[in-house]
């Protein structure tokens, strides 16, 4: 079974909004509801589990398309970080998780996913033990400490990653259950707890147009894609 998580349990402080903004609505649909539309049709995707606060569920469910209504298996709560959700999240799959069982985790303000990068997350897990798609980076890239440069980065071997981000969910639960909770408040990406536990994490092309709606720019550009 392929299960989706959606992430929807961020409060989105960097948009600078009243409400998350995976809540926001643009042309009477919220942005996660746009993103379900685009998950839920995928014929491989059959279950999905969504990350929510309990004021969000009802909202969230009354717009749940018609796909992803019969694939819906429920809510997890939110966590104190996006780790912390995925944990919450895991821990209410793993009860009825089967060995073959292969988790793909996205986040609920990623609207713009294709059904074929969704493809290619869960054809990679059929070699390797997880997937993530990324970017290859075009600016030059340094490091840098107290506003001065140290030194510079290889460009050819930094990447950007992105969702969804595919991974076998009992190794991937084993991974995030041995981490030190203090590691746990530091990870920003999903990947980080399997290339920690040494899983086989392949990297396959990411897509310009799934980008994540963080920043008031980006919620302009997510307007304009949806409306046309």
């Amino acid at each position: 079974m392929n299960i989706a998580l959606i992430l929807a349990g961020g409060i989105g402080k960097r948009l600078g909004r009243d409400i998350p903004k995976q809540y926001i609505s643009i042309e009477g649909k919220m942005i996660i509801t746009h993103c379900l539309e685009a998950v839920s049709t995928h014929p491989k995707i059959d279950a999905i589990q969504i990350v929510a606060d309990e004021q969000w569920r009802e909202k969230i469910y009354k717009q749940l398309p018609e796909a992803a209504l019969l694939k819906f298996s429920g809510f997890a709560k939110p966590g104190p970080s996006r780790q912390h959700s995925i944990i919450n999240a895991l821990d209410v799959i793993m009860p009825s998780a089967r060995g073959s069982d292969i988790i793909i985790i996205h986040d609920a303000v990623r609207p713009f996913v294709t059904k074929s990068l969704i493809s290619a997350c869960v054809a990679a897990c059929a070699k390797h033990e997880g997937a993530m798609p990324v970017l290859q980076m075009k600016d030059t890239v340094y490091l840098g400490e107290n506003r001065r440069v140290t030194s510079l980065l290889q460009r050819d071997k930094v990447y950007l990653g992105q969702a969804p981000e595919a991974f076998h969910l009992i190794k991937y639960y084993r991974a995030n259950k041995r981490l030190n909770p203090d590691i746990i408040e530091k990870i920003n990406g999903s990947t980080e707890p399997a290339v920690m536990a040494g899983m086989d994490i392949a990297m396959i092309p990411g897509d310009e147009q799934n980008f994540k709606v963080t920043t008031p720019l980006d919620l302009e550009r997510c307007k304009l894609w949806i409306r046309g």
